[in-house]
């Protein structure tokens, strides 16, 4: 695939403090509140974990675009948890149809990462390693999470603007 076909990156400036930016993102039930998530554990770097896809609890319209997937399972790997900085896991991509088994796929990584400003916090979301994806879902993978990291740039500022 050409250039730039291999990343997804998405910057915001958040009007919160790092530390409630932090927790937002680091703390598995507050990242799935505003995600759409639960999962079964909490984030510890090298921990394998399962989540179950559930409606965001910070925007109806978006709740109701998830209840299609509610139910359906994921896992995620965490790589790093470095507090106030980095946060980061490994997934599949796109992974929806309950009739496809994605383990044998390469994953691609997503990274939470923190700056402090003199306004907020700066969260910058990347993910890459779709052209390792295979040929036949990597566009729509890719297409379907540029759109997705997107919607959750908005979903957490929402729920940091309320109350966290």
């Amino acid at each position: 695939m050409a250039a730039g076909t291999d990343r997804i990156e998405k910057r915001a400036l958040l009007r919160a403090p790092l530390e409630l930016v932090w927790h937002a993102i680091s703390d598995a039930q507050a990242f799935g509140s505003w995600f759409g998530v639960r999962f079964d554990g909490s984030f510890v770097a090298g921990k394998h974990l399962g989540g179950t896809v559930v409606p965001t609890s910070v925007d109806p319209e978006v709740a109701e675009s998830q209840r299609p997937y509610e139910g359906r399972r994921f896992d995620i790997t965490v790589d790093r948890v470095e507090p106030m900085r980095r946060f980061s896991f490994h997934w599949h991509p796109y992974a929806v149809d309950p009739e496809t088994d994605y383990t044998k796929e390469p994953t691609t990584l997503v990274a939470f990462q923190l700056e402090e400003s003199p306004d907020g916090t700066i969260l910058t979301i990347t993910e890459s390693g779709f052209d390792r994806v295979p040929l036949p879902r990597r566009a729509e993978a890719f297409e379907m999470n540029e759109r997705g990291w997107q919607a959750q740039i908005t979903l957490i500022e929402k729920y940091l603007a309320h109350g966290a």
